[in-house]
Formats: structure tokens, sequence, C-alpha cells
């Protein structure tokens, strides 16, 4: 919260913080805010039955894994359902998915429902850049600072094709997912005023100018945040029901009959054994010509080796019936510490990305002091009157060191991986997804994701 101050700075500013939010806000919101008895730790995405809860078994109890096929992708969330999706129309041959869990029960079904257009340029052009400056000493500075915006441009390039691919593909398959295109809304912090003017300007200079600077009039207008600042803007930003998403996809691609589903069925180890990878798990051994690491934050269980490259990091969101006060709704909304939405009767809130080990990847463990803070916002920035909190959860995400993601070979022969997505899978998964299909079936086409930029080498030099 205060990383430009000097560490006593800082730790006096902390204190302030803390005594005002212990004593003050948090007493003041029990007035208006409530807990059920007790609170459920479902996220509201995955309250309906799952269509493919333990897939094949609780139709056939003595399924078996198939010795071959050509692919196998592990783990069936926003990436596992994408490279599925692509398989069914490109592929003619055996593709296998395995999840650990159920279809979009681990950061696709426990997130915050917004289809973002990626970060956006400046956002990108950050984080490599603060990598670079640690990482790449052996370059000057102008080189870094022409290699960031290359990673910028590349990722904003990708991100803008894969959300008017999602859009194409929910209108053409007929994928009910609640989708609703109606932007996200970004408030600043008066301290980040010109950081935002910089993001608005570098938008404009580059091209990329989904990204925009909106007055606080038109941010009430949009999303009913009331803020005393300009916000930011995501014009091309949608919010939908990710969890159907990913079983809409799961459902067109099962209809092929190239592709075959398997859940609850957790992946113990791969091995290189030339020609084939043996991918070990507990109901048996698949032998496949290629491998698609869907895995996210889970990767570097499976993979020690990418232990510091695969970051995971847990963010938390709670729901609760609400009046919403002047909260809209189908809007992506962001405050300065925290991100909402107006979904239905109630309201989703939520925050936090704090690393956790690799083996508590996956975890549900929220934490009630967050939901706690983020409940006193909910009055502050939209003058909600009542909210009686239902649902609370967790999950984590992946980031790597530059925040940028990986998609591309992990070895030097066929088996493949699509992470780092850094909290903004919808903006990356889909079409990296096809850009795999087609490097495996050697297809020609745009190539959104060269891998002087995406590949995970980037960190193993």
């Amino acid at each position: 919260m205060y990383s430009d101050k000097l560490l006593p700075v800082r730790l006096l500013l902390f204190l302030r913080w803390a005594t005002h939010t212990m004593w003050r806000l948090f007493p003041d919101s029990q007035a208006w805010a409530q807990f059920e008895k007790p609170v459920s730790g479902t996220s509201i995405w995955l309250k309906e039955k799952n269509p493919f809860e333990n897939h094949p078994f609780s139709q056939d109890p003595d399924a078996r894994l198939p010795e071959d096929a050509e692919v196998v992708v592990i783990g069936a969330g926003f990436i596992g359902g994408a490279v599925a999706y692509h398989w069914s129309k490109l592929g003619n041959s055996p593709l296998v998915v395995l999840e650990k869990e159920e279809v979009a029960g681990g950061s696709a079904g426990r997130n915050e429902g917004l289809v973002v257009m990626g970060r956006y340029y400046y956002m990108v052009y950050e984080t490599v850049m603060r990598y670079l400056n640690k990482a790449r000493t052996d370059l000057t500075d102008t080189c870094r600072d022409q290699l960031a915006h290359e990673f910028a441009a590349a990722y904003a390039k990708a991100a803008y094709a894969n959300a008017e691919l999602i859009e194409q593909t929910i209108r053409e398959e007929g994928i009910e997912c609640e989708y609703q295109r109606r932007g996200w809304v970004q408030a600043t912090e008066r301290d980040r005023l010109d950081r935002l003017e910089d993001s608005v300007r570098m938008a404009e200079r580059t091209g990329f100018n989904d990204w925009v600077k909106i007055t606080r009039e038109e941010a009430f207008e949009i999303s009913g945040i009331n803020t005393p600042y300009p916000s930011g803007y995501s014009r091309g930003a949608a919010t939908w029901h990710p969890a159907k998403w990913v079983w809409g996809l799961v459902k067109v691609a099962l209809r092929s009959g190239d592709v075959q589903l398997f859940t609850r069925t957790r992946v113990l180890s791969i091995e290189d054994q030339g020609e084939r990878y043996a991918v070990r798990t507990e109901r048996g051994t698949i032998n496949a010509r290629y491998v698609v690491n869907a895995t996210e934050s889970a990767t570097p269980f499976l993979f020690p080796s990418f232990h510091d490259v695969i970051l995971p990091m847990q963010t938390q969101a709670a729901f609760g019936r609400s009046d919403g006060g002047t909260m809209k709704p189908a809007v992506g909304i962001s405050g300065p510490k925290a991100f909402f939405g107006r979904h239905g009767e109630g309201i989703l809130f939520g925050s936090d990305a704090t690393r956790v080990p690799d083996r508590e990847a996956g975890r549900n463990q929220p934490s009630r002091f967050i939901t706690k803070y983020v409940i006193t916002q909910l009055r502050e920035l939209f003058g909600v009157e009542h909210v009686r909190v239902a649902n609370e959860w967790s999950g984590t995400v992946s980031y790597t060191p530059d925040e940028y993601p990986i998609v591309g070979l992990m070895d030097d022969k066929r088996m493949y991986m699509i992470g780092g997505l850094a909290g903004s899978g919808s903006g990356v998964s889909f079409n990296a997804g096809r850009h795999v299909v087609q490097k495996i079936l050697a297809i020609e086409g745009h190539d959104y994701y060269p891998e002087k930029y995406f590949s995970p080498s980037r960190f193993f030099c």
C-alpha cells in the first residue's frame, strides 16, 4: 500500500490504517452487513450441478482410461476447455482431458466473472519492464524499454483477438453463459492519476486504444461507482458465467467423438519415453504423443523446475444478497483495493493476491478479515445499505516473474503448456488453446504467441 515510502513511514501509515480499520470501519459495518450461519464455501458460479460431475464414472463406473492417445490435456478449466474445443473442430484423432477434480472446479469457477481484454498495454509494459530491470542488466536502458514495448504489443494484439474469438464462439455455438459486453471500469486513487494519464497516452500512441480515460461522472453512469477522480475504462471487456463458458466448450468438444474426458483423475507424473509420453494417473497410464499442461497454479507440483516460474497466488471473493446501492449490473468494476460486480439479486466482491506454497495450489481458504475489509468499501463506493454474505471462497491463479503468460513448448519436443495468466485467464486462454492445437496439427495460421515473447525459455537461460 505504501511501497514508495521509506520503511519507518510505511510502518506508521500502516498502523494508522490498521487502527482505523479495526476500531472504526469494522464496527460501523456490523450495523448493515451480516453473514449467513454458516457461510457456504462454494463459489456462486459452482452452485448449480456440474453437468460433468464425476465424468464418465457417474454413468459408467467401470469406465477405463485408454492406453493410447494422440494428445493428453491435463486440466479442465479455461485452458483445458479451450484446447478440447479447438481440437474437436480441427483434429481427427483421440484427445483425452484429465481433471483431478471437476470441470471448471478450480480458478475457472472461482473468479470474478469478468471477460477481460487482457491486461492493458501500459500494465504489461510496466510489469515486464520491472522484471527486465532486474533480470536483464546486460541490456542498456534503451534496449530494455524497446523490449518491454515489444512484449506489450504482442500481448495486446493476442488479447484483442482472443476477446473477439470468445464473442464469436458464444454466438456461433449458442453457449448460454450470461455474456454481456459492457466494459470494465478501473477506479484510480489521487497518487495514481499520473499513471492513468501515461497509460492512456501509451494506448493512443501504440494503437491499442481499448483502454481510455473517463470522467468520474462517466464512471458513475457506466458502473455506479462513486469516485472523486477519473477512471480507466476497458471498452471491450465483458461479464459472464465462467463455469458455464467452460461447460459449454466441453459439451461441444465431447460431441465430436475425438475428445474424451475423465474427471476425478489425478495425474501423478509424466515420463518422456522418446516418441511417447507416459502420463501416469491414479487410474492407470496413458501413452500420448503430445501433452498439453493446462494446470496453471498446480504446474510446479508436477514440474518442480517451475517452482519460481509459475507462482501460485491466492485471490478470494464473496457474494451476498443486497440491493447493490448504485452498483450497475453486468459491468466489470475495480476500486483501488478490490473488485465488484452485481449479479442477479446480489453483489460479488473480492480482493487479494498472496503467494501460497506450491502444495497449496487450488486450496479454498478465504480470509474473513479480507471479506470484512472489502465490505467497508461497499458503502463508501456504492452507498450499499445492506448485504448478507452467503458465499465466500478463494482460488489460486498463477503468475510468472514478469506477470506475462507462457504459451508454448515446455521441452524441445511435444509437451506444451499455457500458464502464468496472472488473473487474466479469460484474456489469454481461448485463443492460446487454438494456437497450441494448430501447432500440434501443423496448421498454418497467424502466430499470436511468438516464441520470442511467450516461451518459458525466457526464464531458463
